[in-house]
């Protein structure tokens, strides 16, 4: 198959790795220049828990790919979210009536290239695992987890079966019919995830605080809420169960903290025990994708009349991380204290304030 992974970084560059290395066609284009030069020269190395190795490849600049004129085939995009809309527009010239845009990104992305190309050419994609960007030519990759594929009109096409089967030389990619709910329900896995990347401490550690812990379910209940109001199930994955979580009034304590446990001793046995957020802004000093995961999800739940204070808390403090304000439990404390202000302390019976 003939394939080019557009952002050659944590995510792409894995992929890319596996497909060139299982013997497909496979070109990678990225911005920084000495990543490219090291991909088409010593080779791209992935680090893994279970394997190490390398792989040579064409690599391009976007322009330098604009400049050999080849019409794209299938395309994994793999850049960060919200550069998404620039990438493509960029490769405007390449997209002929047979190109296919995969969107290996995180938040709804689909939307936003089905909105420049059109949504026959878009793919949706659900991924998880874990991987880091550690300099040119080199990344750390946390190892197999999920991964889905899904036309966006939530079918099942002979194009996604074609992906599927490129794809198993990296691992276990499966096919859906509920694309959505998987982008939903890592949509409030993120939500969490940016909760932990408020202090300079471990997912699991964050995960494992019990004082924070109701407060750190209503984060994600928010977010599961407003997929609930659009009629859309979210779906759980690696150990994050959204059913477990919402409804409020159905949760299972018991079943709850046995499954949190769980997602803490995954967490703490992965090689990335803090998440790319707490990379962003601690080590790489960048901004993070925030604006295009959690705030679209506050823009539609305005719009259907839920407020969402515990989301708007955790972006407006993930908008002081990224300009340059400590990582703290304190940010953790207020959390918690917001949830209670806001009547967060639901009992049985309150369900006229769910």
């Amino acid at each position: 198959m003939q394939l080019t992974i557009v952002g050659a970084g944590a995510i792409g560059g894995v992929l890319g790795a596996y497909l060139k290395r299982g013997g497909h066609d496979v070109t990678f284009c990225d911005l920084v220049e000495p990543h490219v030069q090291a991909i088409r020269g010593p080779g791209l190395r992935i680090e893994g828990p279970d394997e190490t190795f390398t792989v040579q490849a064409p690599a391009y600049t976007p322009d330098e790919l604009l400049a050999r004129g080849e019409p794209l085939r299938t395309v994994l995009l793999c850049v960060k979210s919200q550069d998404t809309e620039r990438a493509i527009r960029q490769l405007l010239p390449l997209v002929g009536t047979g190109t296919q845009v995969v969107s290996c990104q995180n938040g709804l992305c689909e939307d936003i290239i089905a909105s420049v190309i059109g949504v026959e050419k878009t793919i949706g994609c659900f991924v998880n695992f874990s991987a880091d960007y550690l300099e040119p030519g080199r990344i750390l990759y946390g190892g197999v987890s999920a991964l889905y594929l899904g036309e966006v009109d939530q079918s099942i096409s002979p194009r996604v079966l074609e992906l599927q089967r490129a794809l198993s030389c990296w691992g276990p990619v499966q096919v859906t019919d509920n694309i959505l709910g998987y982008l939903w329900g890592k949509l409030s896995y993120a939500a969490l995830l940016f909760a932990t990347a408020m202090v300079d401490a471990t997912m699991a550690e964050v995960v494992r605080s019990l004082p924070h812990r109701d407060a750190l379910l209503e984060l994600t209940s928010e977010v599961l809420e407003v997929a609930d109001l659009q009629g859309i199930r979210p779906m759980g994955f690696d150990d994050w169960e959204p059913s477990l979580v919402y409804p409020r009034d159905q949760r299972d304590p018991q079943a709850l903290a046995d499954q949190l446990e769980r997602l803490a001793l995954r967490m703490a046995s992965n090689k990335k025990t803090k998440s790319g957020i707490w990379r962003d802004l601690a080590v790489r000093k960048r901004r993070t994708e925030v604006d295009f995961q959690l705030t679209p999800v506050v823009q539609i739940g305005e719009r259907l009349g839920r407020p969402m204070p515990l989301t708007r808390f955790v972006i407006a403090i993930i908008h002081q991380l990224e300009d340059g304000a400590p990582m703290s439990w304190h940010h953790l404390d207020r959390l918690a204290e917001l949830y209670e202000v806001e009547g967060g302390l639901r009992r049985s019976g309150d369900a006229s304030r769910i």
